[in-house]
């Protein structure tokens, strides 16, 4: 028997009222059955809601099988003498790291759960040094977990879990709430366990490319196992995988789409190695493209626009535990403008300052020194109105559906304009045509918000901040954790509302791919300064520099990099999947790469 094998497993949510009454069944998963090796890697994905959280829950008895059976190694999670076996067997980590760190120092975080085990004292201390080793984190055994970043964090979770040794880790996506170089760090500490511990992984992600490596691929949907097969089986399928809310790593879509222009190249590319080779041999064979209509002009990039300001920065400094041996400075000495009407991204490693500094931008928080200006005025002197302030700079938080507390969407989205003391008619009005605005219909008015989908819950958030007609959105990653269709919607909805509405967007991503495609200008944070301050090309062209900030470029801004050592004539400035081919696509017609364009530093 395999490490995990499930047998027609079913799981029903139940949901009762008041008087413990079935109200409800809702099927998470429905009918599955799998089986998974020893020693290999596999990855889950599939939409939010699909049953893969729900899956991985039964696979170390955090959940029982409603009807169907699931065994870990060859133990039935139904039997209850087997649970202290499978969950040794099979070690849980989950998103966010600070909900399975407990301790104040690393090492006795990492020696928790042998402890609780009964594992002697002097195997606890061996196990802890061991575990620390594999995860590369041996020089913070001493440290406190709150001086670590998100990714660090991640891999000592994960370190306490090998400290029970397991033969088997699910993660659930880990990577969600980290920037890209924590995601590396991530998924480089899981793949070396699984490589050289020979420890069973089971990978839940929405970062497709985080799967390309993967011994297999499951794609769930609707609590059924939809897809099957190795990851270039699955990622041959572009449309199909679209179709189901989720996508493909832009090299596999950028492959398919020059496949589909005439180029002779493979389906399920999924490495940039790959797609360089591909096209190498694709030149030497002597393919051209006869026909580049739409294609032949480069679209310039607007430069940020530099009209009328509505907030401006002035020399921000902030400290948290400000006269405390606990001081940190974390920001310094910022000064930017947001003319009206701007889409401007602010992109920085986990602990940089990006949250504390938007945090400034309505007034949450106060600096130490230095000045925020609304429309020119200060809006710390003393008599001004921050409820207006807040009305017209909406914030809208990491996860949004915490700002939502009322018995209906309706009711939510009015709360906003109810506050700023409009007339009832007036309210209503507005909450309806915010609803509109994020493309949510009447039939949500009555519904609870907690019943609501994740991406549904983040446009109803959105939308009560809309009601108040805010002149800038301000959006502190609003599609984490969300499936690659969520975020393309709520992407694509704040994308309309910025062309539609002339209102300024400020949008905190650790997403370098989401930014390049919709950010007119990027904010570079590093150490509480900014270190960049331009267009996404001109800001990714300094990909190196980035890289030493925890931060990154498009996966095709490097494929470019690396076509050009190929001898192919490309511009400098790659930075989505579109650019990509038109440039590709010129060079394979005989046109020349175009411009070089410099970088901006402060």
């Amino acid at each position: 028997m395999g490490m995990i094998k499930t047998d027609r497993l079913v799981f029903e949510y139940i949901r009762k009222d008041e008087e413990n009454q079935i109200e409800e069944v809702m099927r998470a998963v429905d009918g599955v059955s799998l089986d998974i090796e020893k020693g290999q890697f596999v990855a889950i994905l599939g939409r939010n809601g699909s049953g893969k959280s729900t899956l991985a829950k039964h696979m170390n008895a955090l959940l029982f099988p409603t009807d169907g059976v699931i065994w870990v190694g060859d133990k039935d999670t139904r039997e209850e003498e087997n649970l202290w076996e499978v969950r040794q067997s099979a070690g849980m980590v989950f998103q966010n790291p600070d909900n399975q760190i407990i301790a104040t120092v690393v090492e006795e975080d990492v020696g928790f759960g042998p402890e609780n085990i009964g594992v002697p004292s002097a195997e606890i201390w061996k196990r802890v040094q061991e575990s620390l080793e594999a995860v590369g984190m041996t020089a913070y055994r001493k440290a406190s977990p709150n001086h670590l970043s998100g990714g660090q964090k991640q891999r000592v979770a994960i370190a306490g879990v090998m400290a029970m040794r397991p033969q088997c880790i699910v993660l659930d996506e880990p990577t969600a709430m980290l920037d890209p170089n924590g995601r590396q760090e991530v998924i480089r500490t899981v793949r070396e366990l699984n490589q050289a511990e020979g420890i069973t992984v089971i990978l839940i992600t929405h970062y497709m490319e985080e799967t390309v490596f993967s011994d297999r691929i499951f794609v769930m949907d609707r609590g059924k196992i939809q897809m099957a097969g190795t990851p270039r089986e699955i990622f041959s399928q572009v449309e199909e995988l679209k179709a189901l809310h989720l996508d493909v790593p832009q090299v596999t879509e950028l492959g398919a789409a020059l496949a589909a222009s005439g180029l002779p190249l493979s389906s399920g590319i999924l490495t940039i190695s790959e797609l360089v080779q591909a096209l190498v041999e694709a030149r030497e064979s002597g393919a051209c493209i006869q026909s580049v209509n739409q294609m032949m002009e480069k679209q310039e990039e607007p430069e940020p626009e530099a009209g009328e300001s509505i907030l401006e920065l002035r020399d921000v400094t902030y400290r948290y535990g400000r006269g405390t041996p606990m001081e940190v400075k974390v920001l310094k000495e910022i000064s930017f403008a947001i003319p009206k009407g701007q889409f401007l991204s602010i992109i920085g490693h986990t602990g940089s300052g990006k949250s504390t500094l938007i945090q400034h931008l309505n007034g949450l928080l106060k600096p130490d020194s230095g000045e925020v200006l609304f429309h020119g005025e200060s809006i710390y002197r003393e008599g001004y109105d921050k409820r207006i302030l807040r009305g017209k700079v909406g914030l809208v938080f990491q996860y949004p559906e915490h700002q939502l507390f009322e018995e209906t969407v309706f009711a939510d989205v009015c709360f906003g304009p109810k506050n700023q003391g409009l007339p009832k008619e007036q309210i209503e009005a507005r909450a309806k045509e915010a609803l509109r605005l994020v493309g949510m219909d009447e039939s949500f008015y009555t519904r609870s918000p907690f019943e609501l989908s994740g991406g549904q819950k983040r446009r109803a958030a959105i939308a009560g901040v809309l009601a108040m007609e805010p002149e800038v959105l301000v959006l502190d990653e609003p599609t984490a954790g969300l499936d690659p269709g969520g975020r393309d919607e709520i992407l694509d909805q704040i994308k309309k509302l910025h062309e539609e509405k002339g209102m300024a967007v400020v949008l905190v991503s650790h997403s370098m791919e989401d930014v390049a495609r919709y950010a007119e200008r990027l904010l570079v944070l590093e150490d509480g300064r900014i270190a960049y301050d331009g267009t996404p090309r001109e800001v990714f062209r300094h990909y190196r520099e980035l890289e030493t900030m925890g931060l990154s470029a498009p996966q095709v801004t490097y494929l470019a990099e690396e076509l050009r050592k190929n001898g192919f004539s490309l511009p400098g400035d790659i930075t989505t999947v579109e650019e990509a081919k038109q440039a590709i696509e010129n060079a394979f017609a005989g046109i020349d790469g175009g411009r070089e364009t410099q970088p901006v530093r402060n």
